[in-house]
């Protein structure tokens, strides 16, 4: 990994408002199938590798770029760096990946991918990330597992609350 930021100035957006909880959302016997805010919800707050920031507050990941199937049990996500030639989308890719594997149950088929034409090397990224194998040889890594845990671990905020 290296050893400089490639971004210095990265543009940063404000973030979307906490979706409220109904009635509906807490009632265990109404059928609740996941939806795009509920997948954007997860990954929203994913810290960036190289800055104190997050996935959202860069717009690498937007609700607009999930797609949620659940007849089939699949859940698809386009990510965007934030430059063409960011060394570290493999990286945000696996943390991605490894947050929704771990947070949804085991039936979902997850796929991450580069959103079309915003990297200079996606066809490489997404293929790496395609690979089951590659992916569990990533995660018994033990720095590169140490990165991604750093990076979708809960953050305290302002208010001393932990957000996911």
């Amino acid at each position: 990994m290296p050893t400089e930021i490639e971004n210095l100035n990265p543009n940063v957006y404000s973030k979307c408002k906490e979706r409220p909880i109904t009635k509906e959302d807490i009632d265990e016997s109404i059928p609740d199938p996941f939806d795009t805010r509920e997948i954007f919800d997860l990954i929203r707050n994913i810290n960036d590798p190289e800055h104190p920031l997050t996935l959202e507050e860069l717009r690498v990941v937007e609700e607009d770029l999930i797609k949620v199937h659940n007849d089939c049990d699949e859940v698809f996500v386009n990510f965007t760096p934030t430059i063409p030639h960011c060394s570290m989308a493999t990286l945000i890719g696996l943390s991605i990946r490894v947050k929704l594997l771990r947070s949804l149950p085991p039936r979902f088929k997850v796929t991450v991918e580069i959103t079309p034409g915003t990297h200079a090397s996606e066809n490489a990224v997404n293929k790496q990330l395609a690979d089951k194998e590659r992916v569990a040889a990533a995660m018994e890594n033990k720095h590169l597992a140490e990165v991604i845990n750093q990076c979708i671990a809960l953050k305290e905020t302002d208010t001393g609350r932990l957000v996911p």
